[in-house]
């Protein structure tokens, strides 16, 4: 018997999560935060996005320190005070039937820039916003106009190791459904990953199990603290496209170490960490990478790179060459691109019920994204009155779900994040801990 292949609008799980269709919106620096906070720039950047009716919707590069951003003017993950801002997001990308994700990331030897439309490039001191903390695994310059990084020691090792735990946690308190760990573009991550950056001689560098080590301990923190419900991506650059650089076998095995850790899908891009690199641009350029990747490994892969065309993404998924399509650029010129490609396809999809009228045609409305956890629809702010006439205190009804809050604090819009073990590891909501147990069955 014969199974339909997959194509551009047919549904993708990943573990509880089911995407409703394959496109992503790639995550695209908008260099529009203020100290580290998402800003109205960034709810409609992505909101506009979700009612164009994107499967997922991915943030930014998210720095998980003050010192791991790219400029001073990136998206943050680094403080709780950053948590309601990207709530008000994620709430919003949910109602319109999206998957909120967030990249996490640390940009190592490319940090404290100036913003990329400012001209000259130039590194920018401490009294322009700037920092000096900037590390790496060696202390290698990117280029001239870059500043000198520190190279990392085990204590800064371990101290970048509890940034992606801590951003972790915030992630899932604002309510993201989906984490993708940055592991490309010359960015921390892929510096240790790559020759060309990581000239170390102890356990961190030489061979590519050396060199992959860090990238490793990193993933696996962010699995471990992730809720095993949900996914983890992790995005590389498949070659450096410079001679004595990574290599797709070397990025092959790599992915092979990332399964094993429990990551989902690899999406996978390329070049970024030297100037020298020459890439042969062109529609589709990255996409062998994505099919060799998922072909020799068995794990999901995403393409993404001049991705323009519906019929071009449609065919990379019917061709088995990718689960996913990550578009960029495509999506800033038209955010509605979803629904556009599905009618140039032939697609019946849902359009939010505001636009519908706009459509060729009838189309079912959309409906806000729902989260099913072992036959359970999850709510990842609790209702307190729901709670209370379901009959139990809060951490009974917690403890039905397999949590046990261990500590609580406030947050300074007057939330609370209720830390725990369990399959969910923060659970935030509006009221203090104490209400939920005084509620009595009714």
């Amino acid at each position: 018997m014969s199974t339909a292949p997959n194509h551009l609008f047919s549904p993708l799980q990943q573990r509880s999560l089911t995407l409703p269709n394959r496109i992503v919106v790639s995550p695209m620096c908008e260099y529009s935060a203020v100290d580290g906070h998402a800003t109205d720039w960034h709810l409609v950047h992505l909101g506009s996005r979700a009612i164009g009716g994107a499967a997922v919707v991915m943030t930014e590069a998210a720095a998980v320190s003050p010192e791991g951003r790219i400029t001073p003017s990136d998206l943050g993950i680094y403080s709780d005070d950053h948590i309601p801002q990207l709530a008000r997001i994620v709430d919003f990308i949910k109602a319109n039937g999206s998957i909120p994700a967030m990249q996490l990331a640390h940009a190592g030897r490319k940090a404290s820039m100036s913003k990329p439309w400012e001209t000259p490039s130039r590194t920018l001191p401490p009294a322009e916003g700037g920092w000096t903390n900037v590390v790496a695994p060696s202390a290698l310059r990117f280029h001239d106009e870059y500043p000198l990084p520190h190279q990392l020691d085990r204590a800064g090792m371990d101290k970048v190791i509890a940034d992606f735990i801590a951003a972790t946690k915030r992630a899932v308190a604002a309510g993201f459904l989906l984490v993708e760990v940055h592991a490309a573009h010359g960015y921390l991550l892929h510096e240790f990953l790559s020759p060309l950056s990581n000239t170390r001689t102890d356990e961190y560098g030489g061979t590519l199990a050396n060199r992959a080590r860090f990238p490793l301990e990193v993933i696996r923190a962010v699995r471990a603290t992730f809720p095993q419900d949900l996914p983890i991506w992790v995005r590389v650059s498949a070659v450096d496209w410079v001679e004595g650089g990574l290599t797709l076998e070397d990025t092959t095995e790599f992915a092979r170490l990332v399964k094993a850790e429990g990551i989902d899908l690899l999406d996978t891009s390329s070049g970024g960490n030297d100037p020298r690199q020459q890439i042969p641009v062109g529609p589709g350029y990255q996409v062998a990478f994505a099919e060799t990747i998922r072909r020799e490994t068995g794990l999901a892969t995403g393409a993404v790179g001049f991705i323009t065309e519906p019929a071009q993404a449609d065919q990379i998924l019917r061709t088995g060459q990718a689960d996913v399509v990550l578009l960029a650029r495509e999506m800033l010129r038209d955010p509605y691109w979803p629904l556009h490609a599905a009618q140039t396809l032939g697609q019946t999809v849902p359009w939010p019920v505001q636009y519908a009228r706009a459509a060729s045609g009838e189309v079912p409305r959309r409906e806000p994204l729902k989260v099913f956890l072992k036959g359970e629809e999850v709510h990842p702010v609790r209702d307190p009155e729901k709670t209370g006439k379901s009959g139990s205190g809060f951490r009974d009804s917690l403890a039905r779900d397999g949590l046990k809050i261990t500590s609580t604090r406030q947050t300074p819009d007057g939330r609370f994040l209720h830390e725990g073990e369990g399959s969910g590891a923060m659970i935030i909501s509006r009221v203090p801990p104490e209400y939920w147990d005084s509620l009595k069955e009714k």
